[in-house]
């Protein structure tokens, strides 16, 4: 059951980036291994999404709820799919100078053995690389600090 929490301090408000993190539709354009994605519903308290994800030649889908509480937090909470669950939070705290600290959480596992054998062996990596794709579409959208 892998699971991780990240802080990050970085140069956007609390706002931008509660924007970058529930504008969902957007993902497979930076998102590393998902593929495509289908907003069902999208309010300002709450999303519904399909997601497909592969990497290797395997292909999943999956479904969420995405819970907003703008600009400060979002939850991201698995309906169905190949796994047993998965919990994903951000918290988007205000610092002095007009940046905020990002906390990241996410705690997953799968159904299928091999899923999670393979998770287990790439999660860091594929952790760090997620993390780090979300910062590379902060600073397009918002512009690098200097």
């Amino acid at each position: 059951m892998p699971r991780h929490h990240e802080t990050r301090e970085l140069p956007y408000s609390a706002e931008q980036m509660f924007a970058l993190v529930t504008d969902i539709a957007r993902y497979p354009e930076f998102l590393p291994w998902v593929i495509a994605l289908r907003v069902r519903s999208d309010g300002e308290e709450e999303a519904i999404a399909d997601m497909v994800v592969g990497f290797k030649g395997l292909r999943e889908s999956f479904s969420c709820r995405v819970e907003k509480q703008r600009p400060s937090h979002v939850a991201v909470h698995y309906i169905d799919g190949p796994m047993r669950h998965l919990d994903n939070e951000w918290h988007f705290t205000p610092t002095e100078g007009g940046g905020c600290r990002v906390d990241f959480l996410v705690d997953f596992s799968f159904r299928n053995r091999l899923f999670e054998t393979l998770a287990g062996q790439m999660f860091d990596k594929a952790l760090r690389r997620m993390i780090a794709a979300f910062e590379e579409r902060a600073a397009a959208l918002y512009g690098v600090a200097a």
